[in-house]
């Protein structure tokens, strides 16, 4: 593969995704909304492309002349027509591999409409005569980063999560997947569930944290409804809060406590564990004047 084309380009996992693949010696053209707000992914080494899963004419533009696709489009109502088009016009330009970014546990009537949603997606990518891979991510370390704010000011770590066990993956596991299923042979076809190396706990990530900025923080579980409310608070669409609500219901659940080694098999290392995750993102959940060293 020569140019391969990164829709999600700003996302945690596509901004990741952009080095790797310079560093395969591979030309990205990332499509983004908003050229201004790219520049860490333009000094990559990317070509920055305007362009919106919306606007059909700017994915045609931006996929001409691409060998592969990396597809991966925010949580939203469009969701399945976005991929499903993209999808289509790959076929029609003559891209030769697609690499889509699912989620774990991805099925189809799942009361998480995102995980609802994805399996759709991944149908009519099966339909199409394009090869591809489908990468199945669990829970990103970097979801922690959305509790940070009441780290920081009240030393707790909030979240409805009591009993749910979670083998949360490292971005940059994803991320390596994805330079690997995008440039190299044997993958089309194939689906990776994608984990870190261990299960963790809420109060086990509070123990680490701990640990990494230098004050206690603890863990306080609240009850869903609650959880509901004080995201809806934060400012976050009521559909959107109640879907991270049932993403946590399913964690309790243990939807995602087993560790699979789809990592190794990707990319020929284990996934990186949350004692890797914590020193690199410390200074996020830290007070000010508190950030470890």
């Amino acid at each position: 593969m020569t140019t391969v084309l990164v829709t999600g380009a700003t996302g945690t996992v596509g901004s990741t995704l952009i080095p790797l693949l310079r560093a395969r010696g591979v030309d990205v053209r990332a499509l983004v909304r908003d050229p201004d707000r790219a520049q860490r992914i333009s000094a990559a080494g990317a070509q920055i492309v305007k362009g919106d899963f919306s606007d059909p004419a700017s994915v045609r533009a931006a996929l001409d002349g691409v060998d592969a696709v990396f597809l991966a489009c925010g949580n939203a109502a469009e969701q399945v027509d976005y991929e499903c088009a993209v999808i289509d016009e790959a076929e029609k330009s003559g891209a030769r591999r697609i690499v889509k970014l699912s989620a774990r546990r991805a099925a189809e009537g799942s009361p998480v409409a995102y995980w609802h949603w994805h399996p759709m997606i991944e149908r009519h990518l099966r339909a199409s005569s394009t090869p591809a891979t489908v990468l199945q991510p669990g829970f990103l370390m970097t979801n922690l980063l959305g509790a940070a704010e009441g780290v920081r000011h009240q030393g707790m770590l909030f979240a409805p999560a009591t009993g749910a066990e979670i083998a949360m993956i490292h971005p940059s596991d994803v991320a390596a997947g994805a330079a690997v299923a995008l440039t190299e042979s044997g993958h089309d076809g194939r689906t990776y569930v994608l984990t870190g190396p261990e299960a963790l706990t809420y109060q086990r990530v509070a123990e680490d944290l701990s640990a990494q900025i230098g004050r206690r923080i603890g863990f306080v579980d609240i009850p869903p409804a609650a959880a509901t409310a004080a995201l809806i608070g934060a400012g976050l669409p009521a559909f959107a809060a109640e879907q991270v609500v049932r993403v946590f219901d399913a964690l309790r659940q243990g939807a995602q406590s087993t560790t699979t080694g789809s990592v190794r098999t990707l990319t020929g290392r284990d996934a990186h564990p949350f004692a890797d995750f914590a020193p690199d993102y410390a200074g996020a959940f830290a007070s000010e004047g508190r950030v470890s060293a």
